[in-house]
Protein backbone atom coordinates (compact mmCIF):
# COMPACT_ATOMS: atom_id res chain seq x y z
CA UNK A 1 0.00 0.00 0.00
CA UNK A 2 1.25 3.48 -0.88
CA UNK A 3 0.10 7.02 -0.31
CA UNK A 4 0.64 10.16 -2.30
CA UNK A 5 1.87 12.67 0.27
CA UNK A 6 1.50 16.34 -0.65
CA UNK A 7 2.81 19.18 1.52
CA UNK A 8 2.48 22.91 0.90
CA UNK A 9 0.25 25.90 1.47
CA UNK A 10 -3.10 25.33 -0.22
CA UNK A 11 -2.40 21.66 -1.01
CA UNK A 12 -5.58 20.43 -2.72
CA UNK A 13 -6.38 16.70 -3.07
CA UNK A 14 -9.00 17.43 -5.75
CA UNK A 15 -6.20 18.09 -8.26
CA UNK A 16 -5.00 14.50 -7.83
CA UNK A 17 -8.39 12.77 -7.72
CA UNK A 18 -7.72 10.90 -10.97
CA UNK A 19 -4.79 9.08 -9.36
CA UNK A 20 -6.75 7.52 -6.52
CA UNK A 21 -10.07 5.83 -5.84
CA UNK A 22 -9.81 6.59 -2.14
CA UNK A 23 -10.41 9.58 0.07
CA UNK A 24 -7.78 12.06 1.13
CA UNK A 25 -6.64 12.14 4.75
CA UNK A 26 -5.62 15.60 5.90
CA UNK A 27 -2.56 15.65 8.14
CA UNK A 28 -2.59 19.44 8.29
CA UNK A 29 -5.72 21.21 6.98
CA UNK A 30 -4.90 23.21 3.88
CA UNK A 31 -1.25 22.20 4.09
CA UNK A 32 -0.60 18.43 4.01
CA UNK A 33 -2.57 15.33 3.05
CA UNK A 34 -2.28 11.66 2.10
CA UNK A 35 -4.10 10.10 -0.85
CA UNK A 36 -4.04 6.30 -1.32
CA UNK A 37 -2.44 5.15 -4.59
CA UNK A 38 -1.82 1.71 -6.02
CA UNK A 39 1.84 2.05 -6.89
CA UNK A 40 4.85 4.44 -6.83
CA UNK A 41 4.49 5.05 -10.58
CA UNK A 42 1.83 7.64 -9.74
CA UNK A 43 4.59 9.97 -8.58
CA UNK A 44 5.67 11.30 -11.97
CA UNK A 45 2.09 12.21 -12.91
CA UNK A 46 1.46 13.80 -9.51
CA UNK A 47 4.59 15.91 -9.70
CA UNK A 48 3.62 17.05 -13.17
CA UNK A 49 0.24 18.15 -11.84
CA UNK A 50 1.95 20.14 -9.07
CA UNK A 51 4.70 21.52 -11.29
CA UNK A 52 3.59 25.16 -11.00
CA UNK A 53 3.14 25.00 -7.21
CA UNK A 54 5.49 25.13 -4.24
CA UNK A 55 4.24 21.80 -2.94
CA UNK A 56 6.42 18.84 -2.08
CA UNK A 57 4.95 15.73 -3.70
CA UNK A 58 6.11 12.21 -2.83
CA UNK A 59 4.85 8.63 -2.82
CA UNK A 60 5.65 6.68 0.34
CA UNK A 61 4.94 3.16 1.52
CA UNK A 62 2.57 2.72 4.45
CA UNK A 63 4.64 -0.25 5.61
CA UNK A 64 7.05 0.69 8.44
CA UNK A 65 5.87 4.27 7.93
CA UNK A 66 6.58 5.59 11.42
CA UNK A 67 10.35 5.40 11.66
CA UNK A 68 12.20 4.18 14.72
CA UNK A 69 15.56 5.66 13.72
CA UNK A 70 16.50 9.10 12.38
CA UNK A 71 19.96 9.63 10.92
CA UNK A 72 20.53 13.21 9.81
CA UNK A 73 23.24 15.19 8.12
CA UNK A 74 24.07 18.51 9.81
CA UNK A 75 25.31 21.22 7.43
CA UNK A 76 22.55 22.71 5.24
CA UNK A 77 20.15 20.07 6.61
CA UNK A 78 19.67 20.49 10.35
CA UNK A 79 21.46 23.85 10.32
CA UNK A 80 21.42 26.76 7.88
CA UNK A 81 25.07 26.88 6.81
CA UNK A 82 28.12 24.86 5.83
CA UNK A 83 30.32 25.35 8.89
CA UNK A 84 33.55 24.88 6.95
CA UNK A 85 32.57 27.64 4.53
CA UNK A 86 31.81 29.96 7.45
CA UNK A 87 35.19 29.20 9.03
CA UNK A 88 36.69 30.01 5.65
CA UNK A 89 34.92 33.36 5.77
CA UNK A 90 36.65 34.07 9.08
CA UNK A 91 39.95 33.41 7.30
CA UNK A 92 39.05 35.51 4.24
CA UNK A 93 38.93 32.40 2.04
CA UNK A 94 35.22 31.74 1.63
CA UNK A 95 34.97 32.02 -2.20
CA UNK A 96 37.81 29.55 -2.73
CA UNK A 97 36.70 27.03 -0.13
CA UNK A 98 32.96 27.32 -0.82
CA UNK A 99 33.59 26.51 -4.48
CA UNK A 100 35.25 23.23 -3.44
CA UNK A 101 32.41 22.48 -1.00
CA UNK A 102 29.82 22.98 -3.72
CA UNK A 103 31.59 20.60 -6.10
CA UNK A 104 32.02 17.97 -3.37
CA UNK A 105 28.34 18.17 -2.40
CA UNK A 106 27.33 17.75 -6.05
CA UNK A 107 29.42 14.59 -6.19
CA UNK A 108 32.02 16.04 -8.56
CA UNK A 109 34.91 15.58 -6.08
CA UNK A 110 35.85 12.73 -3.75
CA UNK A 111 34.69 13.85 -0.31
CA UNK A 112 37.68 12.87 1.81
CA UNK A 113 40.23 14.51 -0.50
CA UNK A 114 38.11 17.65 -0.78
CA UNK A 115 37.80 17.86 3.00
CA UNK A 116 41.56 17.55 3.49
CA UNK A 117 42.18 20.26 0.87
CA UNK A 118 39.76 22.71 2.48
CA UNK A 119 40.97 22.09 6.04
CA UNK A 120 44.55 22.52 4.84
CA UNK A 121 43.71 26.00 3.61
CA UNK A 122 42.62 26.93 7.15
CA UNK A 123 46.02 26.26 8.74
CA UNK A 124 46.78 28.98 11.29
CA UNK A 125 43.16 30.04 11.87
CA UNK A 126 42.81 30.96 15.55
CA UNK A 127 40.54 28.72 17.62
CA UNK A 128 38.27 31.57 18.66
CA UNK A 129 37.03 31.54 15.05
CA UNK A 130 35.16 28.32 15.84
CA UNK A 131 33.32 29.91 18.74
CA UNK A 132 32.49 33.01 16.72
CA UNK A 133 31.27 30.91 13.79
CA UNK A 134 28.92 28.92 16.00
CA UNK A 135 27.63 31.95 17.87
CA UNK A 136 27.24 34.26 14.89
CA UNK A 137 26.46 32.00 11.92
CA UNK A 138 24.96 28.67 12.97
CA UNK A 139 21.18 28.47 13.34
CA UNK A 140 18.87 25.46 13.47
CA UNK A 141 16.74 25.18 10.36
CA UNK A 142 12.99 25.72 10.89
CA UNK A 143 11.25 22.60 12.13
CA UNK A 144 14.39 20.91 13.47
CA UNK A 145 13.35 20.95 17.13
CA UNK A 146 9.80 19.85 16.29
CA UNK A 147 11.13 16.96 14.19
CA UNK A 148 13.39 15.73 16.98
CA UNK A 149 10.90 16.28 19.80
CA UNK A 150 8.11 14.46 17.98
CA UNK A 151 10.15 11.47 16.85
CA UNK A 152 11.72 11.08 20.28
CA UNK A 153 8.31 11.27 21.95
CA UNK A 154 7.23 8.36 19.76
CA UNK A 155 10.24 6.26 20.69
CA UNK A 156 12.66 6.91 17.82
CA UNK A 157 16.44 6.96 18.28
CA UNK A 158 18.06 10.04 16.73
CA UNK A 159 21.58 10.47 15.36
CA UNK A 160 23.38 13.49 13.93
CA UNK A 161 26.08 12.15 11.59
CA UNK A 162 28.13 14.81 9.87
CA UNK A 163 31.09 15.12 7.54
CA UNK A 164 31.58 18.40 9.40
CA UNK A 165 33.29 18.82 12.72
CA UNK A 166 32.74 17.63 16.26
CA UNK A 167 33.04 21.15 17.66
CA UNK A 168 29.79 21.95 15.87
CA UNK A 169 28.02 18.57 15.95
CA UNK A 170 28.20 18.41 19.76
CA UNK A 171 26.59 21.83 20.11
CA UNK A 172 24.01 21.35 17.34
CA UNK A 173 23.01 17.91 18.65
CA UNK A 174 22.34 19.35 22.09
CA UNK A 175 20.45 22.37 20.72
CA UNK A 176 18.24 20.28 18.41
CA UNK A 177 17.71 17.32 20.72
CA UNK A 178 19.62 14.41 19.15
CA UNK A 179 20.49 11.39 21.25
CA UNK A 180 23.99 11.02 19.77
CA UNK A 181 26.30 12.75 17.31
CA UNK A 182 29.35 12.00 15.21
CA UNK A 183 31.63 14.33 13.29
CA UNK A 184 35.19 14.82 12.11
CA UNK A 185 37.95 16.26 14.29
CA UNK A 186 39.76 19.49 13.44
CA UNK A 187 43.30 19.23 14.79
CA UNK A 188 44.91 22.19 16.55
CA UNK A 189 48.05 23.12 18.45
CA UNK A 190 46.20 24.70 21.33
CA UNK A 191 46.00 28.12 19.73
CA UNK A 192 45.23 27.62 16.04
CA UNK A 193 44.21 24.98 13.50
CA UNK A 194 47.06 22.86 12.15
CA UNK A 195 45.39 22.40 8.77
CA UNK A 196 44.82 18.71 9.44
CA UNK A 197 41.77 16.61 10.18
CA UNK A 198 41.71 13.58 12.46
CA UNK A 199 41.63 10.15 10.86
CA UNK A 200 39.66 8.23 9.82
CA UNK A 201 37.53 10.79 8.04
CA UNK A 202 33.79 10.46 8.47
CA UNK A 203 32.43 10.54 4.94
CA UNK A 204 29.90 8.71 2.79
CA UNK A 205 30.81 5.18 3.85
CA UNK A 206 31.05 6.11 7.52
CA UNK A 207 27.57 7.66 7.43
CA UNK A 208 26.18 4.48 5.89
CA UNK A 209 28.01 2.41 8.50
CA UNK A 210 26.55 4.56 11.29
CA UNK A 211 23.04 3.83 10.02
CA UNK A 212 23.71 0.09 9.67
CA UNK A 213 25.32 -0.05 13.11
CA UNK A 214 22.34 1.70 14.71
CA UNK A 215 19.85 -0.59 12.94
CA UNK A 216 21.70 -3.63 14.29
CA UNK A 217 22.06 -2.29 17.84
CA UNK A 218 18.40 -1.29 18.02
CA UNK A 219 17.25 -4.66 16.70
CA UNK A 220 15.26 -3.10 13.87
CA UNK A 221 15.41 -3.30 10.06
CA UNK A 222 16.55 -0.69 7.57
CA UNK A 223 12.91 -0.05 6.62
CA UNK A 224 12.49 1.42 10.13
CA UNK A 225 15.10 4.12 9.42
CA UNK A 226 14.80 7.62 8.03
CA UNK A 227 17.94 9.24 6.63
CA UNK A 228 18.05 12.85 5.50
CA UNK A 229 20.71 14.99 3.87
CA UNK A 230 21.53 17.33 1.03
CA UNK A 231 24.91 16.33 -0.38
CA UNK A 232 26.52 13.48 -2.29
CA UNK A 233 28.22 12.15 0.85
CA UNK A 234 24.72 11.44 2.23
CA UNK A 235 23.72 9.17 -0.63
CA UNK A 236 24.81 5.89 0.95
CA UNK A 237 22.63 6.27 4.03
CA UNK A 238 19.76 7.86 2.08
CA UNK A 239 19.60 4.93 -0.33
CA UNK A 240 19.83 2.32 2.43
CA UNK A 241 17.16 3.75 4.73
CA UNK A 242 13.52 2.77 4.44
CA UNK A 243 12.77 6.46 3.88
CA UNK A 244 15.64 8.41 2.35
CA UNK A 245 14.95 12.12 2.03
CA UNK A 246 16.80 14.69 -0.06
CA UNK A 247 16.30 17.94 1.85
CA UNK A 248 16.73 21.09 -0.28
CA UNK A 249 19.39 18.96 -1.89
CA UNK A 250 21.82 18.93 -4.79
CA UNK A 251 20.33 17.44 -7.99
CA UNK A 252 22.37 14.22 -7.76
CA UNK A 253 20.84 13.57 -4.34
CA UNK A 254 17.27 14.56 -5.24
CA UNK A 255 17.33 12.20 -8.22
CA UNK A 256 18.56 9.22 -6.19
CA UNK A 257 16.54 9.66 -3.00
CA UNK A 258 13.21 7.99 -2.35
CA UNK A 259 11.66 11.32 -1.35
CA UNK A 260 12.52 14.99 -1.78
CA UNK A 261 11.61 18.08 0.22
CA UNK A 262 12.39 21.19 -1.79
CA UNK A 263 9.97 23.81 -0.47
CA UNK A 264 8.97 23.05 3.12
CA UNK A 265 10.78 22.98 6.45
CA UNK A 266 11.87 19.96 8.48
CA UNK A 267 8.38 19.26 9.85
CA UNK A 268 7.74 17.88 6.36
CA UNK A 269 9.66 14.78 7.47
CA UNK A 270 6.92 14.20 10.02
CA UNK A 271 4.13 14.52 7.46
CA UNK A 272 6.01 12.04 5.26
CA UNK A 273 5.71 9.57 8.13
CA UNK A 274 1.99 10.22 8.48
CA UNK A 275 2.08 12.40 11.58
CA UNK A 276 -0.80 14.86 11.86
CA UNK A 277 -0.75 18.33 13.39
CA UNK A 278 -2.29 17.08 16.62
CA UNK A 279 0.63 14.66 17.07
CA UNK A 280 3.44 17.08 16.26
CA UNK A 281 5.21 18.71 19.19
CA UNK A 282 5.79 22.34 18.21
CA UNK A 283 9.18 23.06 19.76
CA UNK A 284 11.03 26.36 19.30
Amino acid sequence: MFVLNVIGKGADPELFAGLSSGDAKFLSPGHAFDLPVEEPAALSTARAIARETTWDVNVVSTRHRRKRLLVADMDSTIINVECLDELADMAGLKPQIAAITERAMRGELEFEAALKERVGMLKGLKLDALERTYAERVKLNPGAKSLLATMRAHGAHTMLVSGGFGYFTSRVAEAAGFHVERGNVLLDDGAALTGEVGMPILGREAKLHALEEAVASLGIVSEDALAVGDGANDLGMIQRAGLGVAYHAKPVVAEAAGAAINHNDLTALLYLQGYSDREIIRAV
